[in-house]
């Protein structure tokens, strides 16, 4: 009997290097040659960005591209930076990883493999190429530009509570998806700082390796002066502190937000710990902040539709024998599957069915996931008058009356065991922000405040008549 063919190995992503050029005509033919003969482990395009040059860099250009289909030009009228130039390229990129390649010679194209390797091998989000760290070799120069680089990599890694070793480095290794979703301002060489506090923000996975570098004077073309440093300070103030949106991705921007707010995490758990049991299923884990108060049970699976949450829940828990993670949509009965056989005594489903239509169907489906006697366990958030643009960023399809889910969970075929308010105190907030100044975002410094302020919130809950933000229901599969 022959044996089966091996499975087709995965399909090997696309990387895509992105060069800025500001009248680089001396250096282009070379660098741009380096980087084809690279040795590049993975297929690669290189995606060139004349930046408004006047020494014909934009015609050198256009003849590489026309010798090799690899290579693709864009071009400024004017000169407008070199973060303006890598943000023209992001919307025409095809790759999973981005890689940034400046266009002198100072960077080696031969580290391009040791960069991406640990975003490859799935331990890193984003990696940075590092001139500091034991490279192959370093050209000495400037002991001010050193001192400089030095002091603004450690204000970063003040202010990221990171231990980067350079922050200033021009590799930088990121996931393409990330970096679409990274709303990026800065014009000029801000790029780089800037690109460092968001990714901090994110909460990536951030890798160094050591880069060999060939610095060069300015004689020799070198573009960063003094006041750029002065610029990296103020833009790294910026994104810390007065524009502190790091994503374009509203949903994981409200979860970062609410991992701040630990302490309202652990409240929540203990209204619905008595009825969470052994073998649970955790229908819309986000980005893990319930997760990590799960981990006890003897089996844990966690779910979502966000392909980013499951693997960020993987590489978090998914070392751990009781936990496993599945990427499935909740409304979809063929998704069931995939847990596998699994005897499920608990669903926990907490802020997730209001960004369902088909919200009715969910709960059918997890009556029938149950065994007999087990228990799903609902959150959402309630109140249509409470509706503001908050619900509408964060893709909730409705806010309920307690008896619409009540009446729903019995429709389903549960037995409504508990019903309670949760978050009075919450209640306030989400008016003020959301009804009266019309926000669209909660933030971290928000979340925060309310964890300083639990021990009120926790009073509050006691009020007679005041509306809570939230309604609680536990729903009990019969078991006749």
């Amino acid at each position: 009997m022959a044996e089966p063919p091996p499975d087709p190995a995965p399909p090997r992503p696309l990387l895509s290097i992105l060069i800025p050029v500001y009248n680089e005509r001396r250096t282009l033919r070379t660098i741009v040659r380096r980087v084809l003969d690279a040795g590049i482990p993975v297929p690669f395009e290189l995606i060139a960005v004349d930046d408004g040059s006047t020494d014909g860099s934009f015609e050198v250009l256009g003849s590489l591209a026309e010798g090799d289909g690899r290579i693709r030009v864009l071009r400024h009228d004017r000169n407008k930076g070199k973060g303006a130039a890598i943000r023209t390229a992001l919307p025409h990129l095809r790759g999973e990883i981005v890689v940034t390649q400046d266009a002198d010679l100072e960077y080696d194209p031969a580290d391009i493999a040791r960069l991406v390797r640990p975003i490859l091998d799935g331990r890193a989000d984003a990696v940075f190429g590092s001139r500091f760290l034991s490279g192959e070799y370093r050209r000495v120069l400037y002991f001010w530009h050193s001192l400089g680089n030095g002091l603004l990599t450690g204000l970063c890694n003040v202010l990221c509570d990171l231990n980067l070793t350079d922050m200033e480095t021009g590799y930088k290794a990121v996931r393409a998806d990330l970096l679409r979703q990274t709303p990026l301002k800065s014009r000029k060489f801000g790029f780089e700082p800037e690109l460092a506090v968001r990714l901090a923000q994110w909460g990536v996975r951030l890798y160094e390796v050591p880069i060999s570098y060939a610095g060069r004077t300015y004689l020799e073309g070198k573009k960063v002066r003094w006041a750029d440093g002065l610029r990296a300070i103020g833009v790294m103030l910026r994104c810390r502190f007065l524009d502190r949106r790091f994503t374009s991705h509203d949903g994981y921007a409200v979860l970062v937000a609410m991992r701040k707010a630990r302490g309202l995490n652990r409240w929540l758990f203990r209204q619905i710990a008595p009825w969470v049991g052994d073998r649970v299923l955790e229908a819309g884990c986000g980005i893990g902040n319930l997760t990590e108060l799960l981990l006890e049970r003897d089996r844990l699976v966690a779910t979502d539709n966000e392909p980013f949450y499951v693997e960020m829940i993987s590489r978090r828990f998914g070392h751990l024998e009781n936990v496993s993670t599945v990427e499935m949509d909740l409304a979809r009965a063929a998704d069931y599957g995939r847990i596998g056989p699994e005897r499920l005594d608990t669903i926990v489903c907490l802020n997730v069915l209001e960004h369902i239509a088909a919200d009715e169907e969910v709960l059918r489906l997890f009556c029938r996931a149950l065994v007999p006697g087990g228990h799903a366990i609902i959150l959402v958030p309630q109140h249509p008058w409470l509706y503001s643009p908050t619900d509408r960023a964060l893709g909730h399809e409705r806010r309920y009356e307690e008896s619409e889910l009540r009446r729903k969970l019995e429709e389903a075929g549960f037995e409504v065991v508990h019903q309670q308010g949760f978050n009075r105190f919450g209640t306030l907030g989400w008016y003020v922000s959301g009804k009266i100044f019309g926000r669209d975002r909660l933030s971290p410094g928000q979340m925060r405040l309310f964890d300083l302020l639990l021990p009120l919130a926790r009073l509050v809950e006691h009020v007679p008549g005041w509306p809570a933000l939230s309604t609680i229901a536990v729903g009990r599969k019969p078991t006749g």
